[in-house]
């Protein structure tokens, strides 16, 4: 089997299964616990936290670990929109499902929404996000990479934006943790939201920043654990594994580069084409492609015969019939959208992967062209 769809999710490094065994075995105390057991728990969850914040470059105590990348974006969105004042928030049309839900849930609390389209190229249009601002604007949300062509939004110009008029920015970093540095903005908003399992760590298991330094609503009042923020008993081993792959993933940029050209190469002569931002915007692992003449769903499933594992956008969408959200958000149409598939590199990716892939999709190309 040849696996191509490390966006959505990533083998577990051997060192993250190595602290994970350790710590179920060994270190099994509930963190809030008073006993010896707890006080162990909790230094291996507070030097967790440490290595996030170190990572991510902010304030350890605004790290609040949660289950997932989806319970993350929603719980950031929804506390620090109902903390603020105004009723308007500005996001875009491509960000992940759980931000969506988020804005969903709040749109039917009475909160305006304004969802900016991208460029041709992918990308949030930084001057119409500040055009788009209202004196009760109180939340921007707006994803660092995103998930299904992997364009790189300006976080660090929609930074300085909202801290201009004083609003309340939320990052989506799932897919850029670990990869891209985010300490040139991450002082400077007020939510980011990072995932375990897509750096070989453990599924279930992730972690918001929330800045102490903002006033910060708890979605469910008078929980205990982690600040009162997010409720039941921290999931250590999981964690103490999280802290591990943020320590040991590493992100070689000349060697997806190098991957992403020679899939390129191969497969010039097809009518396959990449759907991508220019290359200082595009992160390299990512591909997001279309084949003229057949459905993303019919080219994901012949790959699969073949042995190989794409997909047709993020996992989370994968039961929507309206083809993926950032290739509609760039304004393409709707039929051309159903031809999206997506091709995703990580660490154990090879050459030869790669030529195997692109003789299955000229082998494809030739079928329906016929």
């Amino acid at each position: 089997m040849i696996y191509l769809d490390y966006a959505a999710t990533t083998p577990m490094m051997d060192v993250s299964i190595e602290a994970y065994s350790l710590a179920a075995k060994s270190v099994y105390g509930n963190t809030s616990s008073l006993h010896d057991a707890g006080g162990q728990a909790a230094f291996l969850l507070e030097n967790a936290r440490d290595v996030v914040a170190n990572k991510l470059g902010v304030n350890r105590d605004g790290i609040i670990f949660t289950g997932s990348g989806t319970e993350g974006n929603i719980l950031a969105i929804i506390s620090l929109a109902r903390a603020g004042k105004g009723k308007h928030i500005i996001t875009s049309s491509a960000e992940h499902t759980s931000v969506h839900a988020a804005i969903n849930t709040l749109e039917r609390e009475g909160y305006e929404i304004t969802k900016l389209p991208l460029t041709k190229r992918g990308i949030v249009d930084v001057s119409m996000l500040e055009q788009s601002i209202r004196p009760d604007t109180v939340l921007i949300t707006i994803q660092h990479v995103n998930s299904e062509i992997g364009s790189i939004q300006p976080v660090k110009e929609i930074a300085e934006v909202a801290q201009k008029y004083n609003i309340s920015y939320h990052v989506d970093c799932v897919q850029s943790f670990c990869k891209l540095d985010v300490t040139e903005f991450s002082k400077f908003v007020d939510g980011i939201t990072v995932s375990a399992h897509k750096i070989g760590g453990p599924k279930g298991c992730g972690a918001v920043y929330l800045n102490p330094r903002r006033r910060i609503l708890p979605l469910f009042p008078g929980v205990t654990h982690e600040r009162g923020l997010r409720g039941g008993t921290v999931d250590t081993p999981a964690v103490f594994a999280f802290a591990k792959s943020v320590e040991h993933y590493q992100y070689d940029f000349n060697k997806f580069w190098s991957l992403r050209n020679q899939l390129k190469e191969s497969i010039k002569d097809t009518n396959c084409y990449f759907i991508e931002a220019d290359e200082a915007h595009q992160l390299p692992s990512i591909c997001g492609l279309c084949m003229k003449g057949a459905e993303g769903q019919y080219v994901m499933l012949r790959l699969n015969e073949e042995g190989i594992c794409i997909s047709t956008g993020s996992a989370c969408d994968i039961n929507s019939a309206s083809g993926t959200k950032a290739i509609l958000a760039m304004g393409h149409s709707l039929s051309e959208a159903r031809t999206f598939f997506r091709i995703s590199f990580g660490m154990d990716t090879t050459e030869e992967h790669i030529y195997r892939l692109s003789k299955a999709l000229v082998n494809l190309d030739q079928d329906v062209k016929k």
